[in-house]
């Protein structure tokens, strides 16, 4: 490949392994020398061995400074010259070139004087590429370590992690729930008064935040049921079917208000709704239906409060359910609930580990929902002085905002909510899933991290890719193609898009979703009646 005069030479002796051809706004195409190319491949610099290949960072030379970009592609073109590899590139930042060795320093986001057709293109070096992932002014975590590089730390910036807020993508079986304990795990290390709530669908992380968190199950969450809002209230009492649901609705509201009013907290409110969080009894709550469906104008339409009381009984009746509905939560206990489950004080114990594993599923989308909602409500209370950030980390997300969550349950509003207006008062959200493309778009496209680990479904990937910011989507081109706990991190908590290899994870802090070793079980005889009396006697007591 013949050498190409430019305007823009650099006084620097630095390899040059391409030109820059044209550029467009945030791209620019180029064609890259294949026999530069080659001479680096044996470098010790891991990092400098890579040059030209997809997904890695150039520097493009432009008076003073260095713009720097990522490959996109990697495309021959034998008709217009062997030797040449034409690519476009996602422009990323710029730094200044230092006047004496030619380096990269002072890396900054976003590009402010582009280059000319005609720029020499430059390679990275593991030195500068250390630089541009160094969060100088910022709280940061380490996580692992930056793709090729052995030694460049790969790091989160807290504060822009948090902020706005993130999500953990990535096929089961990838290491995504080690990966999300890591992030944790530091956060927590990093901010020991901090305050974290991550709803557990499965059960797996109690093993892993035993000694920094304090758990919460079905056995001692101990959840009010007055502290519903109405929404709450109909989707747990109300059935779904649509012929009777409006005037369901209404009754309940009616008696709802009336039960709450019996409190004599009610009387020092200025005003009282069926969404004050205030305590009732239940006992209050049936015998005002009984009282409405005793009344002569509606003796002959006694059908909708039977519904909604025949609902409560069975509820109060069902051992399941004893968390959420047992008589000893009418007590006014909002403030030492709220302290539990914020970790206000924290102790130096910062997450609390909601297991929702053995709540009933006809329920767990609303536990949920009182959760998120009690969270968001907390922050706009709060006096904006006294306000403490919280993170909320949702596992298996697509459960609760899926599409058209917006429309079709309380937790998928609450939690959109959230997404769009939590940053203003302190709430962040952390969404964790293995199906992207059963999440809700718009609340993932708020997302402002995207933790990407390999997606071998094209759905997945696509929308990922629709929600990635614009110089991360051709790095994401290599997401289907990541090892087991690597991922490709974009967005506003790197400084910029790379991907990254986890660290390893002590084995008492990872979370027990490790996949069974079949074969292994299956060399080895079961235990026959035994255990199916046992496994017998475990099922039938959880009906208790």
């Amino acid at each position: 490949m013949s050498s190409q005069p430019s305007a823009d030479r650099p006084t620097i002796d630095t390899p040059v392994i391409g030109w820059l051809l044209a550029i467009a706004g945030s791209s620019g195409r180029i064609v890259l020398d294949r026999e530069a190319l080659a001479a680096l491949a044996g470098e010790a610099d891991p990092v400098l061995a890579a040059a030209g290949q997809v997904a890695m960072p150039v520097k493009v030379k432009r008076g003073d400074r260095w713009i720097i970009g990522t490959v996109r592609s990697l495309t021959l073109d034998p008709a217009s010259d062997a030797a040449a590899l034409t690519t476009e590139i996602d422009l990323m930042g710029e730094g200044l070139c230092h006047p004496e060795t030619g380096a990269l320093h002072d890396f900054r986001r976003g590009v402010t004087a582009y280059p000319l057709p005609g720029a020499t293109i430059h390679p990275i070096t593991d030195a500068e590429l250390a630089g541009i992932h160094l969060n100088r002014a910022e709280a940061t975590i380490t996580i692992g370590t930056v793709h090729p590089a052995r030694t460049v730390p790969a790091t989160l910036a807290v504060d822009a992690l948090l902020g706005r807020h993130f999500a953990i993508l990535g096929s089961t079986g990838t290491g995504k729930s080690t990966a999300t304990a890591m992030i944790l795990h530091r956060i927590c290390e990093s901010a020991p008064l901090g305050h974290i709530v991550m709803i557990d669908p499965h059960g797996e992380y109690a093993q892993a935040f035993g000694d920094t968190g304090a758990i919460h199950d079905v056995g001692n969450l101990r959840m009010p049921y007055w502290l519903m809002n109405f929404e709450e209230h109909c989707e747990i009492l109300l059935s779904a079917e649509t012929a009777h649901r409006r005037t369901d609705v209404d009754i309940l509201a009616k008696c709802l208000l009336a039960a709450r009013m019996r409190n004599r907290a009610a009387t020092d409110l200025p005003r009282v709704t069926v969404d004050t969080p205030i305590p009732y009894l239940l006992s209050d709550l049936t015998a005002q239906l009984t009282q409405e469906m005793g009344k002569l104008e509606r003796a002959g339409d006694t059908a909708p409060y039977l519904r909604i009381k025949t609902k409560i009984d069975e509820m109060k009746g069902d051992p399941r359910y004893a968390f959420l509905f047992s008589g000893m939560l009418v007590a006014d206990t909002m403030t030492d609930f709220l302290g539990r489950i914020l970790r206000l004080p924290g102790d130096g114990r910062p997450i609390s580990i909601i297991d929702v594993s053995g709540v009933p599923s006809d329920v767990t989308s609303v536990v949920v929902a009182m959760l998120a909602r009690m969270i968001f409500d907390h922050a706009i209370w709060s006096h904006p002085g006294e306000r403490r950030p919280v993170l909320m980390v949702c596992e298996e997300a697509h459960r609760y905002i899926p599409a058209q969550a917006e429309r079709d349950s309380a937790v998928g509003r609450i939690l959109s909510r959230i997404a769009k207006e939590g940053r203003k008062y302190g709430v962040s959200l952390g969404l964790v899933t293995q199906r992207p493309s059963d999440l809700a778009e718009g609340v993932l496209s708020q997302c402002g991290t995207i933790i990407a680990m390999r997606l071998n479904n094209e759905r997945d990937q696509a929308l990922v890719r629709s929600a990635m910011p614009e110089g991360g989507r051709g790095l994401l081109d290599t997401v289907a193609a990541l090892r087991n706990r690597e991922a490709i991190l974009c967005g506003e908590g790197v400084s910029f898009p790379m991907r990254a290899s986890f660290d390893s994870l002590e084995a008492d802090k990872r979370p027990s979703s490790n996949d069974l070793s079949i074969t292994t079980l299956w060399a080895n005889p079961s235990g026959g009646n035994r255990v199916l009396n046992e496994t017998v006697g475990r099922w039938r007591a959880a009906g208790k």
